[in-house]
């Protein structure tokens, strides 16, 4: 995705398709990472994932849900490609799976800590 300083102006332009069907392509991939964030309990678990790296059982704990509700949406979230699982002996590990989506999470992180009684 380019930003391209348009010809004479001010502003810049967002141009980062070159078809319709790369437009397509890009669209529906965003809106599938966006239905996956709607979720109230995958956002809260990928917004701690975005600060570190954790077991179902710390997930657990940080959102106050049952392992089962954790496992299930751990379980979309790595069908949808937004985290990745290592194993660690008995222990399973979650982090994100993309850079620029947890880059996204920490931007939202700090805007919501800032928003609501954080510093400004």
């Amino acid at each position: 995705m380019d930003l391209v300083l348009a010809a004479g102006e001010d502003r810049l332009v967002l141009n980062p398709f070159s078809t319709p069907r790369e437009q397509q392509r890009a669209v529906s991939s965003a809106a599938g990472v966006f239905k996956a964030l709607g979720h109230e309990g995958r956002l809260r678990i990928l917004c701690h994932l975005a600060v570190r790296e954790c077991s179902v059982s710390e997930l657990e704990n940080l959102i106050d849900a049952r392992q089962s509700v954790v496992s299930q949406h751990l379980a979309r979230l790595k069908a949808d490609q937004l985290v990745l699982a290592r194993r660690e002996g008995h222990t399973i590990y979650y982090s994100i799976g993309d850079k620029r989506i947890a880059d996204l999470l920490r931007a939202f992180v700090v805007h919501q800590h800032q928003a609501f009684g954080g510093t400004r």
